[in-house]
């Protein structure tokens, strides 16, 4: 594992006026850093150097380098210098600081040329200003309860545009700068609002209405056009479409632009079309919606991940592609050098199936990879997603590789409230939170094993932080069920992570569970690992972080002083960072204990299969193997 990288797979942020300057994460001596690209000369420049790493980079219209530098915690503000280098400034001084809760870069003249948004790393839109000297910067921060947007000129003081309680986040300035879009919970009776740089509501746009959730995607590039668009999509009897508002029309839906699962698109530069990628079934589609013609064209994609897709000027489009045996991999339609990801070369080992389990609101889906040569069955580590609003893919991760090449049997389950199914499986608690899903787990668990795709007797769980909750979940309502569990970073306690946790995510467990803890206690306490760790069984490994604001360090400790409590066989291990760690050595630190420990624990003895009573033969042990890191963001 000496050659362990981190950094994250993500497409380089393009400069709007010059598309031969671009901005990207890359490993840094084990951590990830923001670099800027030049095409022309294919050269990189290594712009931040901080102990705990940077991830969220941007790139303005006038070649101006954006990042965000936070503590462990996730608390920061934004910075920038320009591509060549020289000394940093503040985005804008007089901000406090604050979670990054969006980005944008205008000017504020309405006939500013523009060549398309580029989406920064928090979801924001770097779009073209008039002059650089009028260059007009827009920022959302997160703070205690609340969320500010600050304006102002680029570097100079930030003036509070508004400021709004619980999360929510910027989606976009207009390329006049004559309006702001901020977006709050997509299911909210103010999912969207539109503001004047005064603060005045422009249109208050609901998500809770006969018209279903609402999300915000930015505005629309200027070319030929009298008035700002901001492109939306809604959800509504349970597919997805496309949505556009004006000031003089209001929100004109674009119904003949419908997916029966979850999408996300990005204007091009001509602000007429929109590129679309869907996930569908853990794998990816492109197409192009022709807004005036009210037509759609599919856009080829080889079989597997689009992690992302970014039309530029001159009719080029970067994608960053990837499956479950081949790393990520950047391309150019128009062969625009891009900068190395430094991924792992060739294709790794492994062979993946698609495996459908029968259940109650329709099959569960699993990516089951498989080790190469030799007969199965073979030891098993269910991979659990985090989220619940995400879904594994069809893609690489380096857990994955890690894992095969030792010789085990990954199953990645993409269970009830997994995204890439539509709204309706997203929908389907059943048997309420987590107790839906460690069914569908348990479920999976059982066909794979009449399968003879995998041993009963040798079968783990690995989950990162939602993915975590789940895995001390399986153990304590399941015991026996499963011989070992991994769990990152996870929920353990969900009342005191509740009230200890970001506002985000108390809105999210808000939600999730119709309530508060004081409001819906008995809810809080069914769906809770610690009300079942007296009756874990199988040992577990519990990966925790001091800083973590989003699964906090003290309802972990709780839970490992329960388990100590009953004489539960558990193991701990402490990192000094907060909940996305972008630094490579606690990566490798987790990835070489996880292994270790399944290793011993699903392999190490002679054990008796508690369903057929039979003894298995022993297994020799495997060469572990090692490479990028995974996150699971909830």
């Amino acid at each position: 594992m000496s050659r362990f990288q981190v950094y994250r797979a993500a497409l380089p942020e393009v400069c709007a006026t010059d598309p031969r300057r671009m901005v990207f994460t890359a490993d840094a001596d084990g951590r990830c850093e923001v670099f800027t690209w030049d095409a022309a000369a294919r050269r990189a420049r290594q712009v931040t150097d901080r102990p705990g790493g940077t991830l969220h980079g941007a790139i303005d219209r006038d070649a101006q380098v954006w990042w965000f530098a936070e503590d462990a915690r996730g608390v920061g503000h934004w910075r920038f210098q320009p591509f060549e280098g020289g000394p940093d400034r503040p985005g804008l001084t007089g901000v406090p600081d604050g979670t990054a809760r969006g980005l944008a870069v205008t000017g504020p003249a309405p006939t500013a040329t523009a060549t398309g948004p580029a989406p920064t790393a928090t979801g924001a839109a770097a779009t073209r200003p008039a002059p650089t000297d009028a260059a007009v910067a827009a920022l959302g921060i997160g703070l205690d309860d609340s969320t500010t947007v600050r304006l102002g000129p680029r570097g100079g003081p930030g003036r509070e545009v508004t400021r709004v309680d619980g999360p929510a986040a910027l989606a976009g300035l207009a390329p006049g700068g004559d309006l702001l879009a901020l977006t709050r919970a997509a299911d909210s009776p103010r999912a969207v609002t539109v503001l004047t740089p005064d603060g005045t509501e422009a249109a208050v746009l609901p998500g809770d209405g006969p018209h279903g959730r609402l999300w915000a995607l930015g505005f629309a590039p200027a070319p030929g056009r009298a008035t700002a668009t901001l492109l939306l999509v809604r959800e509504r009897d349970d597919h997805y479409s496309l949505a556009t508002w004006t000031p003089a029309t209001g929100i004109r839906a674009h119904d003949w632009c419908a997916f029966d699962t979850q999408i996300t698109a990005r204007w091009y530069p001509d602000g007429r079309s929109v590129l679309v990628r869907q996930d569908r079934h853990g794998r990816s589609l492109l197409h192009r919606a022709h807004l005036d013609s009210r037509t759609r064209t599919a856009i080829p994609a080889p079989p597997g991940t689009l992690l992302d897709a970014a039309p530029h000027p001159g009719g080029d489009l970067h994608t960053l592609w990837t499956d479950s045996t081949h790393p990520p991999r950047m391309a150019s339609t128009a062969g625009t050098p891009l900068p190395p990801l430094g991924t792992v070369a060739g294709r790794v080992p492994g062979t993946l199936r698609d495996i459908r389990t029968p259940g109650p609101d329709g099959p569960v889906h699993t990516l089951l990879s498989l080790p190469e040569g030799g007969p199965g069955p073979h030891p098993a580590v269910f991979l659990v997603h985090g989220g619940p609003a995400d879904h594994d893919r069809d893609a690489y991760d380096g857990t994955v590789h890690s894992l095969v090449a030792s010789g085990f049997a990954v199953a990645r389950v993409n269970y009830r409230g997994s995204t890439g199914y539509g709204p309706r499986w997203q929908r389907a608690f059943r048997a309420g939170v987590g107790h839906t899903q460690v069914a569908d787990l348990a479920a999976v668990r059982a066909d794979l094993a009449a399968r003879g795709l995998i041993r009963p007797d040798a079968t783990g769980l690995w989950g990162t932080s939602w993915g975590g909750y789940l895995v001390l979940l399986a153990l304590g309502t399941r015991p026996g069920l499963w011989r070992a569990g991994v769990a990152v970073k996870p929920v353990a306690d969900y009342a005191a992570a509740h009230a200890a946790a970001t506002p985000a995510l108390r809105a999210l467990d808000e939600r999730l569970f119709g309530g508060t803890p004081d409001q819906v206690p008995a809810r809080y306490a069914h769906s809770s690992p610690i009300h079942y760790a007296d009756r874990v069984r199988d040992p577990v490994l519990v990966v925790a972080a001091t800083h973590d604001t989003k699964c906090p360090a003290a309802q972990v400790r709780s839970y490992l002083a329960a388990l100590a409590a009953t004489g539960a066989r558990h193991e701990s291990l402490w990192l000094d960072s907060g909940h996305d760690g972008y630094d490579g050595g606690d990566h490798v630190a987790v990835l070489r204990r996880a292994v270790l420990f399944l290793d011993r624990e699903l392999r190490g003895t002679d054990r008796t299969d508690r369903t057929s009573g039979t003894t298995p033969p022993r297994r020799p042990r495997p060469p572990g193997g090692g490479s990028a890191h995974r996150t699971v963001h909830p």
